[in-house]
Order: structure tokens, then C-alpha cells, then sequence
């Protein structure tokens, strides 16, 4: 093992740098340490949070590792002793410009840009203003429709509760050259949601309009050298987590050179309303009424939603009959002849992202074995930790499809 310090951060590795060597006393007494690590190129993860020792003994990534790992490793204390207060960090230095990866300054409050102010995007609004006060600084508006824009300016900023001295965030608009300058840009727009009656999976039928759009801010994205969250809530959102990571990280000759977004950059905020109807039809189905407690969801938000009733007591009758009416609120929904938006506006959105920035646990679709993949995580200090559990063998299976079905799509 060797020990280095580099622009005075603490290293070590079982590989040989070209770095000033340092004695490993000087990395026990260090508030953060990083690991230096090869994977696959867009096959694995640039940057995470090590909460397993296997991590950094792999030599590649798979699904399986959402599965605890009970193998035994052999290394000397100190490193046990970050893990497990989760101050060590794996840098994979196979991707080019690793060692921005280093960089990271903490905000104690958040400046987030919303872009589009649909149904969803001003429903997620409402919600970052009335309960975001804790780590929302300011909330920045873009719609190409101005008046959009000034609606909201008005009315969001009349909300106040009587006879109190709580300090709301402040709304203000902002213009398209202004969009990533903030911590947190949420990318709430959509070429249009199909109509009541639509055949076929919804959230797909958005795809193409979509991933077009976003294209275009990932570049943007790129140009300006963001290095906040891109924050994706726009549907399909794992589908068009990718697009916006391969995208943004191509030169003018459409070649990788990883000059644009990490993958820890982008998350997708699609999962928590498959949490949040999970809990609500949980009690219709006899042997899934711990759900809130002890149940799971993974994977994308919609087609291949994997829902577990119990990541303790797990009966796969009981968890596949919970997944299909998870899988179908949204239908339920739309039976009543409106839209769905105001749970996922709300639950994968404007909760989430509160979560995300308080560093607590949250379901969000991370980047994993080349696939961006929806499970629980948390982000800490600009870096992504996935919940790692003792998963039985038969859901470790359905969360396999799950994983592949996404996989061949892009």
C-alpha cells in the first residue's frame, strides 16, 4: 500500500503514483481520505463513498453490488475506521480528469435553478419554498414561456405564514445564460405528457422529446463548467440521466473526454413516489404492512420498478403483487381523468432533494455498472453513498432483470 499527499489531500493506493509519499500515521489523523482506484471506463462509477472494504478490491462493477459483500479482507485498521465513519472516498484515476473529483466546497445553503414550470416543476417549486428553508438559499425560475415566470414571481412570493418571522426562500427569475450558476440545477422540462387514454408506458412515450431537450442543457452544462447536481425529475428519468452523462462528456468529434459532468453530478429523482405509493398500497396487501419500515423500491421509475414488501422478512408473492400497483398508480391516476404530477412533483422532487441536501437517505437514480440505476442513497459532502444490504437471493434476481432491461435501451 502506498501513501501519498496531493494538493493536500491524503491518499493511498495499491498502486504507484508519481506523488510525494507520506507515512500512514499522517492519513489516521486526516479528517478525509481518498483511495485511489482503476475501473472500466463508463462502466463503473468516478468518484463514491466507500461503505464496504470489497470496494476497493474490485476490478469491475455489477449490480451486485447493491448486495453486501461477507467476504473477508485483510487490511490494517485505520482504513476500517473511515469506512465506517464514511470519510473515505474512492477516486477511479482510469477516468482522465479524475483529480477535480478532489475539489468540493460545502455550501451550509443551497442556490437551486428550476427549469420548466409545468405542472410538475411549479408543483416542486411550491414545495422547495415551503419546506426548503433549513438549506435553501434562493430558488432561481427559467421557463421559455416569460409569462410563466412572472406568474410564479407573483405567486410564490405571497406565501407567507400569518404573524411569523419565518424566513422563506427567496424566487427570483433568471436568464438562460444564468441557469448553472447554482448549486443544484432541477430539470423539470418535457416536450409534452401524453394525453389521458395514451397507449403504451407513459414515461417512455417522452423519451425522444425529452432527451432531446436535455441534450441540449448537458452541453450547456459542459460549456460552463458546472459542478453543482444536475438534478433530473422529468420522465423517463434514469434514461435521461444517461443521455445527459454521455452527452455532456463528448468533444466536437463526438469522442469521450470526460471534460463535462461526473456521474456523482447527476442524480435522478423518480424513485421517491414509488416509495411514497408503495406505502400507500402497502395496506391492502396482506403481508406487505411493513413496508414503510422494512421495504425497498430499485430500479427505474416506471417499467421494471422492483418493489420489495420486507429487505428482512421477504416473500416475493407479497412483493410482486405490491410492485404492479406501484407500477400502475400512475394508471389509477389517470382513470379519474387527470395527470398524475402531484405526488412525483412532490415525493421524488421537492422531498428528495430537501433530503439530499440534508444529507439523509433518499431514493434516487445513481450511476452504476454503466446504468443509472434507482435505490437508496445519500449524498455527503459531494459524494454519493448506495445502501448496501443482505439481499435475498430471489429479489437479488429481479433486481438482475431490472438492471439488464435498462441496459440494452441506451
Amino acid at each position: 500500500m502506498f501513501c501519498y499527499k496531493y494538493n493536500d489531500n491524503f491518499l493511498f493506493s495499491f498502486y504507484e503514483y508519481d506523488f510525494t509519499k507520506v507515512d500512514v500515521s499522517e492519513l489516521i489523523t486526516a479528517d478525509k481520505v481518498y483511495f485511489l482506484g482503476k475501473l472500466p471506463l463508463l462502466k463503473s462509477r468516478e468518484c463514491f463513498i466507500v461503505n464496504s472494504i470489497s470496494e476497493l478490491f474490485s476490478s469491475e462493477e455489477n449490480i451486485d453490488l447493491l448486495n453486501e459483500s461477507n467476504y473477508q479482507y485483510d487490511v490494517i485498521d485505520f482504513i476500517k475506521y473511515k469506512i465506517a465513519q464514511r470519510r473515505l472516498v474512492y477516486i477511479n484515476t482510469n477516468y482522465p480528469n479524475w483529480s477535480k473529483l478532489l475539489k468540493y466546497n460545502l455550501s451550509k445553503k443551497f442556490r437551486i435553478n428550476v427549469i420548466g414550470l409545468g405542472d410538475v416543476g411549479g408543483t416542486l417549486l411550491i414545495g422547495l419554498r415551503l419546506l426548503g428553508s433549513d438549506v435553501v438559499q434562493s430558488i432561481g425560475i427559467y421557463d421559455r414561456n416569460k409569462e410563466k415566470v412572472d406568474r410564479w414571481i407573483y405567486e410564490i412570493n405571497q406565501i407567507y405564514s400569518p404573524f411569523s418571522d419565518f424566513e422563506y426562500p427567496k424566487v427570483n427569475s433568471i436568464d438562460i445564460d444564468e441557469i448553472f450558476d447554482c448549486d443544484v440545477f432541477v430539470f423539470c422540462v418535457s416536450a409534452g405528457v401524453p394525453e389521458l387514454g395514451e397507449k403504451g408506458d407513459v414515461r417512455m412515450l417522452q423519451f425522444e422529446g425529452n432527451s432531446n431537450i436535455i441534450m441540449q442543457y448537458a452541453k450547456m452544462a459542459r460549456q460552463k463548467k458546472f459542478k453543482g447536481i444536475f438534478a433530473v425529475v422529468s420522465d423517463p428519468v434514469d434514461l435521461l440521466c444517461k443521455v445527459a452523462y454521455l452527452e455532456s462528456n463528448k468533444d466536437n468529434n463526438n469522442s469521450y473526454d470526460f471534460e463535462g459532468l461526473s456521474s456523482s453530478q447527476i442524480i435522478g429523482f423518480g424513485l421517491g413516489v414509488m416509495n411514497a405509493r408503495a406505502i400507500f398500497y402497502s395496506n391492502e396487501i396482506e403481508g406487505a404492512e411493513n413496508y414503510s419500515i422494512e421495504g425497498r423500491v430499485f430500479g427505474p421509475h416506471g417499467q421494471g420498478i422492483i418493489v420489495a414488501n420486507s429487505i428482512k422478512n421477504y416473500d416475493d408473492n407479497v412483493s410482486v403483487r405490491l410492485t404492479a400497483k406501484v407500477k400502475n398508480a400512475n394508471l389509477d391516476v389517470r382513470k379519474t381523468g387527470y395527470k398524475p404530477y402531484i405526488a412525483p412533483a412532490l415525493s421524488s422532487g421537492a422531498l428528495s432533494i430537501i433530503s439530499m441536501l440534508k444529507g439523509e437517505w433518499f431514493y434516487g437514480s445513481t450511476f452504476l455498472a454503466g446504468v443509472f440505476f434507482g435505490c437508496k442513497i445519500r449524498y455527503l459532502e459531494g459524494f454519493i453513498e448506495i445502501e448496501k444490504s443482505d439481499i435475498p437471493p430471489q429479489l437479488m434476481e429481479r433486481i438482475r432483470k431490472s438492471y439488464n432491461d435498462l441496459e440494452v435501451i441506451l
